[in-house]
C-alpha cells in the first residue's frame, strides 16, 4: 500500500507544482501586457486630446482625472514613428507617453526642449535612430520644426548638461533609461539622442 501511495502523491505534488508554475507564468505574461496595452490605449487618448488642442483647447487633458495634456507631437517620418508629448516627465505622465521636461522649453521652441520617456515602450524605438535622421516636431497646426539626429550617447542619471541651455541653440533632447534590454526599471544609466533644428 505504501509504495502504490507514494507515487500518487508524487503525481499529484508535481501537478500542483506545475499549475502554480503557470499559473506565475501567465501572470507575469498578464503584467507585462497590461503595461504596453496601457500604454498604447492612452496614445489613443492623447492623439484625442492632441486633437482637441489643436482646435484651440488649451490644456485638453486626456481624460478627465488626467494632471497632464498633451503639448507636442513628435515624428519619425523614415520610420513612421508617431508619439504625443505629455506636459511633465514625472513618473505619472510617462507611464502613458514622452514627458515634457518643465523648465525647458516646449517641444519646437528654441532653445534645449528635453523629452523624457520609457524605452520599453514609448522611446524603445531611440536605440535604432542614426545621425541625420529627421525628426519633425509639431506644436500647434500651424507651427513645425525639424530635427537632424547629432548623436546618442550614454550618461549616468545624474548627469546635468544634457538639460543645459547652450545660447542661441534649438536642440531636441531625448531620454531614456539604458540598457534597453535591462530586467529592472530605472538604473543608473541614460541614453540621450540629441538633435539639432
Amino acid at each position: 500500500v505504501g509504495a502504490a501511495y507514494r507515487p500518487r502523491w508524487h503525481t499529484r505534488f508535481l501537478r500542483i507544482t506545475a499549475a502554480l508554475a503557470l499559473c506565475l507564468a501567465l501572470w507575469q505574461l498578464g503584467q507585462g501586457t497590461y503595461i504596453q496595452a496601457k500604454a498604447w490605449l492612452a496614445q489613443v487618448l492623447i492623439k484625442q486630446a492632441w486633437a482637441r488642442t489643436l482646435e484651440g483647447e488649451a490644456q485638453a487633458k486626456p481624460w478627465p482625472w488626467a494632471d497632464t495634456w498633451p503639448v507636442a507631437r513628435i515624428t519619425v517620418p523614415g520610420r513612421g514613428i508617431e508619439r504625443y508629448v505629455l506636459a511633465g516627465a514625472n513618473g505619472r505622465s510617462i507611464a502613458f507617453g514622452p514627458g515634457h521636461v518643465f523648465g525647458t522649453p516646449l517641444p519646437g521652441e528654441a532653445g534645449n526642449s528635453v523629452i523624457g520617456a520609457h524605452r520599453d515602450t514609448h522611446f524603445a524605438f531611440l536605440r535604432a535612430l542614426r545621425p541625420g535622421e529627421e525628426i519633425v516636431v509639431a506644436k500647434s497646426a500651424a507651427t513645425t520644426r525639424r530635427y537632424r539626429v547629432a548623436g546618442a550617447e550614454i550618461v549616468d542619471k545624474s548627469e546635468t548638461r544634457v538639460l543645459a541651455q547652450p545660447p542661441g541653440e534649438t536642440r531636441l533632447t531625448l531620454i531614456t533609461c539604458y540598457p534597453f534590454d535591462a530586467l529592472r526599471a530605472g538604473g543608473p544609466l541614460r541614453y540621450v539622442v540629441t538633435a539639432h533644428a
